[in-house]
């Protein structure tokens, strides 16, 4: 076969990677790339990953690319074999009678009939692998499409978690706000009963009061954010916006994953990501395609026939007598065209240089995921682990607040500062747990979990 014939590109990648990995803990061996979203233990997210392979849209569109592809190959490999054509003609016609003795003035001329039926044959004999080329080809977009995909489930398991945990945050700072908000309008009852027996001034009951208000303020906005996550979520499993609001409306906590990653080495990302293994498929097609358009600089050979019988009597037609056939080898060979094909050859070396560049290119964008990943991931555990304290810290300094001001040792700006700090680090310290979640699913994500082998 004419052309360059494919080898594989050679990946430079890091023996190891850059940022933290969570390597002290061994991942536990059940856990599976393929279907990682199990490891939070989580049976509605489970529920929906589920639902979401079997009815997402971008999905099926994927599958279908697939089905196209494999057709596009079907195609491909037909032209290996001959084609036969059957053939069936009734003519009927009239020459004039010149020069055929009849008298002059004579218009009658020369009616005939013609009867034809028959097969006609022919097999292009593939000496310079120009079809098998583009069998190969067809091959590399074939596994291109697969790998299409097996990216869309990546992306779409990724999408279902990312939605799933944030709007299990929505719902948390929604309990988060409402306990804060009953405990701010406990604290603006006492101000106003202090108020009343001359204890305090106006301006605390003004303080207080404003701080309920501040806060009431948050829920609307936060419930609305949430229920645009259950619309998300709903989309992504192909249904109708509000289908999953009576399933995802009862609350539920963030879902967590143990801190232990199968995160493996940076070379695994070559067989495991497969935006990398398209882009090595689409390398390949495009090499396969020089040796197509090579093969027209060379002669194409065909062996053609055709048999039938062929009268000008319909009583006859199908007479034995009336057969014919013809059989013999042909050549065609472009001698000249003005340099379109060493032009065209120029165009797929280009396109295969391209596409060698984009693999590199993919490559190096998937270690970037991969270790923005390992790094958010380890960090966002460092800052949950603060905030988990300060929460523990600002819950103490409210209850002190609190009764320093009820015993009069305190003004009450020192119970509105407490309250405010509590409130802000509890938001801050479900947005950190939001982030551990999704850093981890992040995480997943780069690794190119989501699919496995079928």
């Amino acid at each position: 076969m004419v052309g360059p014939n494919y080898h594989p590109p050679q990946a430079t990648v890091p023996d190891r990677w850059a940022g933290p990995t969570p390597d002290s803990a061994p991942a536990p061996p059940d856990i599976d790339l393929a279907q990682w979203w199990t490891v939070f233990d989580d049976p509605i997210l489970t529920s929906l990953e589920e639902r979401a392979v079997r009815s997402n849209l971008d999905l099926k569109q994927a599958e279908a690319r697939v089905r196209q592809a494999r057709a596009a190959r079907g195609i491909a490999v037909s032209g290996l074999g001959p084609t036969v054509d059957a053939t069936g003609a009734a003519q009927r016609s009239r020459n004039p009678g010149l020069n055929s003795g009849w008298r002059k003035g004579d218009t009658r001329g020369v009616v005939s009939n013609i009867y034809d039926a028959g097969f006609d044959a022919g097999w292009e004999v593939d000496i310079f692998g120009g079809i098998r080329r583009n069998i190969e080809a067809a091959d590399a977009d074939l596994q291109a499409a697969v790998e299409i995909r097996r990216d869309v489930l990546v992306s779409l398991t990724a999408e279902v978690a990312r939605n799933y945990i944030e709007l299990r945050s929505f719902q948390q700072r929604i309990e988060i706000a409402r306990q804060n908000l009953a405990t701010q309008e406990h604290s603006a009852r006492l101000t106003r009963q202090r108020f009343e027996g001359g204890f305090v001034s106006g301006l605390d009951v003004a303080n207080a009061s404003a701080q309920v208000a501040t806060t009431s303020s948050l829920i609307p906005s936060l419930e609305a954010a949430a229920r645009q996550s259950m619309y998300a979520l709903a989309i992504l499993l192909g249904l109708d916006p509000a289908d999953l609001v009576p399933e995802l409306t009862p609350p539920s906590s963030i879902p967590a994953g143990p801190p232990s990653v199968p995160v493996g080495v940076p070379s695994d990302l070559l067989r495991r990501r497969p935006d990398i293994r398209r882009a090595e498929a689409d390398i390949h097609a495009a090499t396969a395609r020089i040796g197509v358009v090579t093969a027209d600089l060379f002669p194409r050979f065909t062996i053609t026939g055709s048999a039938g019988v062929r009268s000008s009597d319909f009583t006859s037609w199908l007479s034995w007598t009336q057969r014919f056939w013809s059989f013999g080898p042909s050549a065609t060979w472009r001698v000249f065209d003005t340099g379109r094909t060493r032009a065209a050859i120029e165009q797929q070396e280009a396109l295969q240089e391209q596409a060698l560049i984009a693999y590199q290119q993919t490559l190096l964008n998937a270690l970037q995921e991969t270790e923005n990943a390992l790094i958010a991931s380890a960090k966002e555990q460092e800052t949950r682990e603060s905030l988990i304290t300060a929460v523990a810290a600002n819950r103490k300094a409210v209850s002190l607040s609190k009764t320093l001001y009820t015993e009069g040792l305190t003004d009450f700006l020192s119970v509105l500062d407490a309250q405010r700090s509590l409130f802000l680090t509890e938001e801050t310290l479900a947005l950190s747990t939001r982030a551990v979640s999704t850093d981890l699913v992040a995480l997943y994500k780069a690794l190119g979990g989501g699919w496995g082998e079928e």
